[in-house]
């Protein structure tokens, strides 16, 4: 492997190689490389029809801006926070896609890419710079791109696997040093924590010893921690994980001694969350980040045994199907790797797909909705066909659909939705003809 020397230049200079007509792939998830965007937002006036090819990201949206238009237009696979009203409003595409065939979109040419920007940390005695926190997508982007520009950061910890790229396989890097974005994990309110724990109480008491885990972010997965501290032998394999494993190991929890694929490693495309969990990523050699056509492939993830999937959704219908990435007609997140997983699971020796949500909702003028529905919302997206779905979850119990009629589904669905809707339920079951 040559070791040439990659030219450093300023973040100017890095994005003034960026034409108009050209796409430009940004890496994402806590891995955003601020420098490089805020140059480009200031070079931003000067071109035209620059596309920005991005999944999650975090932090500043100024990107995204209303002046932008004409100059960047945003599309994004994933639809962050950051830029959800921009979708909304039409300022912004959105291109549906499982996580686990966005790296195909590169290969295949499908979208090709002139420019890549990443995010690495600074190269080893042997020129490897490491991916860091975000490898899942990140990898097929520079590795297919006619031009790749690298933020070079001290700060970004050192990960191990398929995580690295060759410093001469860099066209421009850009020396950094600040820290990464935190992302915070935690649930907003009392009430809603209680809720998630009274969830992941329920699933698990679905989780084994030995079991292989994929956990995602947010309140379920922090509901579901507290209650595995009693297990034993516990794996991951997942498209990310944040701080909430990190006692779970330390305490000898999740070890992924039985593990029959990678055994004794933690498999994930990304991680997120605090500093904490940045250090204790560095070179850690129990941790493996690799592209996600490899993590989210549902054949890999298939030949974990006992691989339990457990994903959220904002609303499931009596038939069983799962809306997780819109409201009606808005445009919410995106499919991520949902399909992937509880595909997987169920094709898992011992494998349990679940879906996960509170039974019901509370709009801000303070009306309770249900979140077992008999039809999903009017424009609403399927994020799991009714076809796929094995266990749904909520406070009030589980459901097994697998297998299972309409009229029995319905009957189970209406069984662990709020009190306060069953009868409503049931009559809509009923002139559904579902009974």
């Amino acid at each position: 492997m040559t070791t040439q020397r990659t030219p450093t230049i300023s973040a100017d200079d890095a994005v003034a190689r960026i034409q108009s007509g050209m796409r430009v792939f940004v890496t994402g998830n806590c891995s955003f490389p601020h420098t490089l965007m805020q140059a480009l937002v200031k070079r931003a006036p000067q071109l035209s029809n620059v596309e920005i090819i991005q999944v999650l990201t975090i932090g500043s949206s100024d990107y995204a801006r209303p002046e932008m238009e004409g100059h960047l237009r945003i599309n994004t696979l994933f639809i962050s926070g950051n830029v959800r009203q921009a979708v909304n409003e039409g300022r912004a595409d959105f291109t549906p896609v499982r996580l686990s065939e966005i790296p195909m979109l590169f290969r295949s040419g499908a979208v090709p890419l002139d420019v890549a920007m990443i995010h690495v940390s600074p190269p080893d005695a042997h020129g490897f710079c490491s991916y860091g926190v975000e490898v899942g997508v990140s990898k097929a982007a520079a590795e297919t791109a006619r031009l790749v520009i690298a933020q070079v950061n001290p700060q970004m910890p050192r990960t191990l696997g398929d995580s690295f790229i060759h410093i001469s396989k860099i066209d421009y890097a850009v020396e950094v040093d600040y820290p990464l974005d935190g992302f915070d994990t935690g649930d907003s309110g009392a009430q809603s924590m209680a809720l998630n724990r009274q969830i992941g109480a329920r699933i698990a008491g679905m989780i084994r010893d030995g079991d292989c885990l994929q956990l995602g972010i947010g309140g379920i997965p922090n509901g579901v921690l507290p209650f595995l501290k009693e297990k034993r032998d516990l794996g991951i394999h997942s498209e990310l994980f944040s701080d909430g494993i990190i006692d779970l190991v330390e305490r000898g929890v999740i070890n992924g001694e039985r593990k029959n694929q990678h055994p004794g490693k933690i498999i994930a495309g990304f991680c997120l969350g605090s500093q904490r969990l940045y250090k204790w990523v560095h070179d850690n050699a129990m941790i493996e980040l690799r592209p996600t056509e490899y993590v989210n492939d549902s054949m890999v993830i298939s030949r974990n045994n006992n691989m339990v999937a457990i994903n959220s959704a904002l609303e499931v219908d009596l038939t069983g199907q799962v809306c997780a990435d819109s409201i009606g007609t808005r445009l919410y997140s995106g499919i991520g790797g949902q399909l992937d997983f509880i595909r997987g699971a169920a094709h898992s020796k011992g494998g349990r797909p679940i879906i996960a949500l509170p039974s019901s909702a509370v709009l801000k003028d303070g009306q309770r909705v249900s979140r077992i529905t008999a039809t999903l919302k009017e424009g609403a997206g399927v994020t799991v066909p009714r076809y796929d779905i094995h266990y749904v979850i909520t406070e009030y119990g589980v459901a097994d659909l697998y297998g299972k009629t309409l009229r029995q589904r319905a009957r189970a669905l209406i069984n662990i939705a709020h009190p306060e809707f069953r009868a409503e339920l049931e009559r809509s079951a009923d002139a559904l003809n579902y009974w």
